[in-house]
């Protein structure tokens, strides 16, 4: 399954760190973050519970930016 998610960040090296940190969050099969649109899209592995994986995404992304937001 994929989703798109809406997101703010403030600058282009931001968004890759955020889009590393998806990647690397248990439950993503791929993350891929547009900086000009402020969009993420996720594609979850199968069977994962979208809601649950999501807050573990949007907790990564704040270690990386602490004030970067993705709105679930």
């Amino acid at each position: 399954m994929k989703k798109t998610y809406k997101i703010d960040v403030d600058c282009a090296n931001c968004a890759n760190l955020m889009e590393e940190a998806a990647r690397n969050t248990a439950g993503v099969k791929d993350a891929t973050v547009n900086f000009m649109a402020l969009k993420m899209k996720v594609e979850f592995e199968e069977g994962q519970d979208v809601k649950a994986v999501m807050e573990n995404v949007r907790s990564n992304c704040k270690r990386v930016e602490d004030d970067c937001e993705v709105y679930l």
